[in-house]
């Protein structure tokens, strides 16, 4: 069972997350609450499998709050999405840089909700597609290239599973197009990720963005 805490300062928006979630099986709100001082205290109090939080609140707003439950150097982060209807760069990139696990806008709808709860909590990321490609050119202008011995020290066939995440794929469709199983894709990120020294699939796609590995594909 995915334990869920909502965190927002509309009362319908809350319901109508709640009602959502609730119907699925594998899924159960813990607690929904209104500001983000209440959320950071309910979410380290109940340590919810996945927290999803709205930018604009009262008190803290989302952004701090996901700083201080999965952000860098938080001792037993927290997985966070972030659902918001401000479909800012700014906002995109300092969530995702707090340690975010997604981004959804609020008028994404129920079945890309549901998803995004079951991603986070199973380690992976998603990130609303309306914003996707824009956020990945973005990071891509925000930098240039650093192309260290990081890109060197990845192997042919993890340069093809990140090239396929930063494009979007999950790990089925990663598999089914490089014809690996779902535990050898899963092996490859991990491996990734602990070269990179990124925490998540988005940031593994931001960086290859950013040092033009996408530029190399035939």
């Amino acid at each position: 069972m995915i334990r869920v805490l909502i965190a927002d300062d509309q009362d319908m928006v809350r319901a109508g997350f709640r009602m959502i979630l609730g119907a699925q099986e594998d899924i159960e709100v813990v607690a929904d609450v209104s500001d983000g001082v209440e959320a950071v205290r309910r979410a380290r109090e109940l340590r919810p499998d996945v927290c999803l939080l709205d930018i604009r609140m009262p008190g803290l707003d989302g952004l701090e709050v996901t700083r201080q439950l999965a952000g860098p150097g938080v001792a037993a982060p927290l997985k966070v999405v972030v659902v918001t209807t401000f479909d800012l760069d700014e906002y995109v990139h300092a969530a995702l840089q707090g340690g975010a696990s997604g981004f959804l806008l609020k008028d994404a709808g129920p079945t890309l909700l549901i998803e995004a709860v079951r991603a986070a909590a199973r380690g992976d990321a998603l990130v609303s597609p309306q914003v996707t490609v824009r956020l990945l050119r973005h990071f891509g202008r925000k930098q240039r290239p650093d192309r260290s011995t990081r890109a060197k020290e990845l192997t042919g066939r993890e340069l093809d599973v990140v090239r396929a995440a930063a494009r979007g794929l999950t790990n089925s469709e990663i598999g089914a197009e490089l014809y690996l199983s779902l535990s050898t894709v899963k092996t490859h990120l991990a491996s990734v990720q602990q070269k990179l020294g990124v925490r998540n699939r988005v940031e593994i796609a931001a960086w290859a963005w950013r040092n033009g590995i996408m530029d190399e594909e035939s």
